[in-house]
């Protein structure tokens, strides 16, 4: 393993050079002129080198020592530069946000909240992920991510996760549909009926086909998207019958575009949060982006 060198004595070794005078760099380092004089020797111990030529009380620097001063000067200038950047991190908006989340919580979710977060740390950077719960626990285990937001998971306990609010799984259908006309879901015409459903390999898809599997049903998955916007446009046209949440349909809902009918006695609710290692402690602007998930989010609740 090749010997590391002393910031300590390549920062004296620098001063040396600079002002050529033990004496000077002493003063300058606030240190005894011995001090810098067994620095030099221990450094120069360690590099198997002369780094300096002793001219009287002048010290002048030995091809060995200009070869050293490049790249200690690079050094330096790099150690100042990340202490620079971890006092800014220090500083009230100084600071960075990760989030992972799906599109359709970057779409409906998340803007009030990035909103009020930019406007109490102006200067903060803001990375998202987009992602469903399965990919953004992807992102926090690898470190893409600090924060998800999230379905709760299961069998997950090396994360932490804090609720923010639940939704509520409906049927939603075209005005011109039966059920929509009836204003009721037949139970024996679930299982005839053609879906509209989100990506397989979702967690929402788990869920609702864990849920009929309990109701002792099996539906008929015509259509598998993985975008909540072309689930709507798809119902609206009447291709089949989807399962979505309503704050997601909240603008066709009160255009008349779709209409939510309940699955069923049972309801099929899941609970929205954000995730994070477990033991983590949250910084400032990430305990703030929490609290607003929380407050904005209770407009949602089912």
């Amino acid at each position: 393993m090749i010997p590391t060198i002393d910031t300590r004595q390549l920062r004296a070794f620098a001063m040396l050079a600079e002002t050529s005078s033990f004496t000077q760099a002493a003063k300058r380092l606030h240190l005894s002129q011995s001090a810098v004089s067994h620095s030099m020797r221990a450094l120069e111990e360690n590099l198997g080198c002369l780094l300096f030529d002793r001219v009287g009380k002048k010290v002048l620097l030995t091809q060995a020592g200009e070869t050293l001063l490049h790249h200690a000067q690079k050094i330096l200038q790099e150690m100042a530069a990340a202490r620079a950047a971890l006092e800014q991190l220090g500083k009230w908006g100084q600071v960075r946000l990760r989030i992972g989340a799906s599109t359709t919580a970057c779409e409906h979710l998340l803007p009030p909240v990035l909103r009020e977060i930019k406007s109490s740390f102006p200067k903060c950077i803001i990375n998202i992920c987009p992602g469903d719960t399965l990919e953004a626990l992807e992102f926090v285990r690898t470190n893409r991510v600090d924060l998800a937001l999230t379905l709760e998971p299961h069998h997950e306990e090396q994360f932490e996760f804090h609720p923010i609010f639940s939704d509520e799984l409906c049927f939603f259908v075209a005005p011109q549909h039966p059920w929509a006309l009836a204003q009721r879901v037949a139970r024996d015409q679930i299982p005839l009926q053609n879906y509209i459903l989100y990506d397989k390999v979702s967690y929402t898809f788990r869920l609702i086909e864990d849920y009929f599997r309990e109701e002792e049903m099996s539906l008929n998955t015509v259509i598998e998207l993985g975008s909540m916007e072309a689930m709507k446009e798809l119902v609206k046209l009447g291709l089949g019958v989807g399962i979505l949440a309503p704050w997601i349909c909240r603008k066709e809902m009160a255009d008349g575009s779709l209409v939510a009918l309940p699955l069923g006695k049972r309801k099929l609710r899941r609970q929205w949060g954000i995730l994070h290692w477990r033991g983590r402690r949250l910084s400032l602007i990430e305990e703030t982006f929490l609290r607003l998930c929380r407050a904005d989010t209770v407009r949602l609740a089912a």
